[in-house]
């Protein structure tokens, strides 16, 4: 793969990227690159939560983390440091920061990443190192980006925007005899592409992801390894720590019953209350910024909600495929069925049953797909499909044909199998369940289309309706989706177990 930081569009032209963009040119291996750092560049990337930009070269995103299939794990940040208020969109801010270590640092067990991608250097990475030539560490660069790198502790750093290559010494990512050793980060700056003075801005190098390494080997200490230059940010770590933990405990609260109205309570730990001490849940992850999905978010559209449980919760589909296309999610934040823990993979299975034998009665069938990659909370995507319409044997024929057009590789696994059984947490896929218990998988390597199972179901072959391929053409206003959500509830309520006593 190719990762690419600085800017990415450079001096390019219009011409030569729309070869690129209407699939004349292609680049020959997998290209990750870093956002705008700069207004002139902002329309190059059309979605901030990041994108496919052509064939072969993806946009990350604002911020996050990637995740190879093989278990290598790549922070990145976009932009340069913000130096006003509000952030330009090109810019990041003490809060992107934050929410991005937060994500990782509340991982159990977490020793750092492989790789982080920033286009700004890290103020005063210079510090006990060797000389960076005529940059001045101490005044250049981003000082968010160095407290990123302490708290991230990235076996590999790089960066850019200096034009010039800079390679520093491995630093420690620990206090010799007072704390357990640690992986070394080694900091590598690169020069602007094609630049005259014929600075490296290329780096070549082969890496075995952290989580497959002996632990031993992962901490060796080179001869040359010198102190961390941000050892004073270390120190002030564990206050700026507490004080996040204290601002983020009220998103916490995830449970809402939709029944209170009615005087109804449910116990939230999905036990009946004569416990006297009920065991606490573990709390699930939190998400790296706003999210459209955790139910205690103020993002979320609480009046397509159709059915809460203890766990997970029953919405409308935005812009969906038909009136009763709905969303299966799990109430706290999870990124996939993978990662889900047992109880809350018990009510998605009670929510699959539920729904299989509502839309029986209604003479259809319905089709659950997973995109479990470019999306950071879990959204099971259940549309029905007349039984009079096509049979199991022609909605599974109609996604392997597309799979095969766009060279995806779809194989059906066992019906009783487990998806944990053949993927990972962390790593990409796509999956297709129909209700007869059939399954569909591809574990995405590369490049994947966002829209792949709408368009499969929408087309000619199933559905139909091919307009309604992408969900923002099929957007209703408020109203029409109030009334599309009352009339699911109430032909769902007989169905609906978290209504029951």
């Amino acid at each position: 793969m190719l990762l690419c930081v600085g800017n990415f569009f450079g001096s390019t032209s219009e011409a030569e990227w729309a070869e690129y963009r209407t699939g004349a040119k292609k680049a020959p291996i997998p290209t990750y690159v870093l956002g705008a750092n700069n207004q002139d560049t902002l329309s190059y990337f059309p979605d901030v939560t990041g994108c496919e930009l052509a064939e072969n070269i993806t946009y990350l995103g604002r911020r996050g983390v990637y995740s190879g299939c093989s278990g290598l794990q790549i922070a990145y940040l976009s932009g340069t440091e913000a130096q006003q208020q509000p952030a330009p969109a090109h810019s990041f801010s003490t809060k992107d920061v934050a929410e991005l270590k937060a994500s990782l640092l509340s991982t159990p067990n977490f020793r750092g990443v492989d790789i982080l991608l920033t286009s700004p250097w890290p103020r005063d990475v210079g510090t006990y190192a060797n000389s960076a030539g005529e940059i001045d560490t101490k005044k250049c660069g981003s000082k968010l980006v160095s407290d990123l790198a302490a708290s991230l502790k990235p076996r590999y750093h790089f960066a850019a925007l200096e034009k010039t290559y800079y390679e520093r010494l491995p630093y420690r990512n620990h206090m010799v005899l007072q704390e357990t050793p640690q992986h070394v980060t080694r900091f590598i700056a690169l020069a602007d592409v094609g630049n005259t003075s014929k600075k490296k801005y290329l780096y070549a190098f082969s890496i075995v992801p952290m989580s497959s390494m002996d632990p031993a080997e992962l901490v060796k200490q080179p001869q040359d390894v010198t102190e961390n230059p941000y050892r004073k940010l270390r120190k002030e770590a564990p206050k700026s720590k507490a004080l996040l933990s204290s601002e983020e405990e009220p998103a916490c609260q995830f449970f809402f019953d939709l029944n209170k109205h009615q005087g109804k309570k449910r116990p939230s730990d999905g036990k009946e209350r004569g416990d006297s001490q009920p065991k606490q849940a573990k709390k699930p992850p939190q998400p790296t910024g706003p999210c459209w999905f955790c139910l205690a978010s103020p993002e979320v559209e609480k009046h397509l909600v159709v059915s809460i449980g203890t766990h997970c919760y029953l919405a409308l589909a935005k812009g969906g495929l038909s009136p009763d296309h709905v969303l299966i999610l799990p109430i706290g934040h999870y990124q996939a069925v993978v990662d889900l823990s047992s109880e809350v993979l018990e009510e998605v299975t009670k929510y699959k049953a539920a729904l299989k034998e509502f839309f029986r009665s209604k003479g259809k069938r319905y089709v659950l797909f997973e995109r479990n990659y470019r999306s950071q909370h879990l959204q099971l995507q259940v549309i029905p499909v007349p039984l009079d319409l096509c049979t199991s044997e022609d909605i599974k024929e109609a996604f392997i044909a597309q799979a095969q057009e766009q060279q995806i590789e779809l194989l059906e696994i066992p019906e009783h199998s487990d998806i944990a059984q053949v993927a990972r947490p962390g790593t990409p896929y796509f999956y297709v369940e129909l209700d007869t218990g059939e399954k569909l998988f591809h574990r995405i390597r590369s490049r994947f289309p966002l829209q792949f199972g709408r368009c499969v179901l929408a087309s000619e072959a199933l559905l139909a309706q091919p307009q309604r391929a992408d969900w923002r053409q099929c957007a209703a206003q408020r109203p029409e989706e109030e009334a599309q959500a009352r009339a699911f509830r109430r032909e769902f309520e007989p169905f609906d177990f978290s209504l029951r006593a």
